[in-house]
């Protein structure tokens, strides 16, 4: 029996085709396709920055009414455009992928020094002090700036030398290019941020990985270089530092001993105290009568705490809560090692101010002149830490997006 010759494969017909068609645009429009890259910003983190912001334009608002005569919001009106202005640079930075900066870390660093010495250079002196270059309606503060450029240029120093982290010489290396700008800015004399500068890179070495005795190490030189500066060279007769200075940073140890150089902490602990649970009156403010100096700067917590009380002080310090923890989660989430490497720059830029800073305003730090991140009055602080805000951002987004790729096919 002769089987039935084959059929030829027939081409779909042009009704079969339309009835295909059909159907893939209704699962089209059932399940679209995903959209390209969104902007990824940590909505936490945002909200902490938000807010930190918002407290500082209404506490300068409250204590400097009265300091410009005929123009009662001169500094709440300025820190709002360096907020603004901040955001937007944030924004920014955020789109940018921020592994292209690890490439550029010698322009960084460069960039670094030669700020730093464009400050002495050419910087206008206040207060027996040369750390800012006057503009027309701006002062550039390289030290600020400083901060987050040697974070990425460190970050970068180690990610190129990550296969010798053991070595000693990469912790030397480390080290000595966070010393070299801070013994520049500590020059000026800007104490506070050499000390960040210096902090940044014991953090940075420490989030590497490096030995436990290097770290030991260093902290064992750190210790012996403050005995000797502040304890064996002036009994040999040697002042290293300006007397004064010395004065400022021990004050606080006998504060009743000292009570010229204690009286800014000693005001600023009455200003916190007359703010009792939710604030004190404004007619007896200590930052109102002017008997706090450094109030919009320096001292802001104390302000906070007179103006709001406990519960303003708590709530900023439950933002500063927030935004370091939420640097420590993107550090723990980074894609690679030079995204935790800046993350772990900038939480301890953060942390160390912080604590500094409140503990100054409370008797419990010595005063050393380091702001309140997003809080203290000034543009070259505040846009300097957005722009950090704004690399932390990028990294979360980067995180995030390598996350969503994770298992997905390609096809062709």
């Amino acid at each position: 029996m002769t089987p039935p010759p084959l059929s030829p494969i027939q081409p779909p017909s042009q009704t079969a085709r339309a009835r295909a068609a059909g159907r893939g645009a209704q699962e089209a429009q059932q399940h679209p396709p995903r959209s390209g890259p969104r902007l990824l910003v940590d909505p936490l983190l945002t909200l902490a920055v938000i807010g930190l912001g918002a407290f500082s334009v209404m506490t300068l608002g409250a204590v400097t009414s009265e300091a410009v005569p005929g123009d009662p919001h001169y500094y709440s009106e300025r820190q709002g455009i360096y907020l603004g202005l901040g955001l937007v640079l944030m924004l920014v930075l955020t789109r940018i992928d921020y592994a292209r900066l690890r490439h550029l870390k010698s322009w960084i660093y460069g960039a670094l020094i030669l700020s730093i010495l464009a400050v002495l250079g050419a910087g206008s002196s206040a207060k027996g002090a040369t750390r800012a270059i006057s503009f027309p309606f701006f002062s550039f503060q390289a030290s600020e700036l400083g901060k987050v450029l040697l974070i990425v240029a460190l970050a970068a120093i180690i990610v190129d030398r990550s296969r010798e982290l053991r070595q000693r010489e990469t912790t030397a290396r480390v080290m000595l290019a966070a010393l070299i700008p801070a013994m520049l800015v500590i020059v000026q004399p800007d104490l506070g941020s050499g000390l960040v500068y210096v902090t940044i890179g014991f953090v940075l070495l420490f989030v590497a990985g490096v030995p436990w005795k290097h770290l030991a190490a260093l902290l064992t030189l750190g210790v012996l270089a403050i005995t000797f500066v502040l304890v064996l060279a002036p009994a040999a007769g040697v002042q290293v530092v300006n007397r004064y200075q010395e004065e400022r940073l021990t004050a606080f140890l006998n504060p009743s001993a000292n009570e010229e150089n204690a009286y800014q902490q000693h005001q600023s602990k009455i200003a916190i105290g007359s703010g009792e649970k939710t604030g004190s009156p404004i007619g007896s403010s200590q930052t109102k009568n002017n008997f706090l100096p450094e109030d919009e700067t320096d001292f802001i917590f104390a302000a906070v705490g007179e103006q709001y009380g406990f519960v303003g002080a708590a709530l900023v310090l439950s933002l500063y809560a927030l935004l370091i923890w939420r640097t420590l989660r993107i550090l723990a989430m980074s894609k690679d090692l030079y995204g935790s490497l800046i993350a772990g720059g900038v939480v301890a830029m953060l942390m160390f101010q912080v604590f500094v800073n409140v503990g100054m305003a409370i008797g419990i730090m010595p005063i050393t002149g380091v702001t309140l991140p997003l809080m203290s009055y000034g543009g070259s602080s505040v846009i300097a830490t957005l722009l950090a805000v704004g690399l932390l951002q990028s990294i979360y987004a980067q995180a995030r997006t390598a996350e969503a790729l994770k298992g997905r096919v390609v096809r062709p």
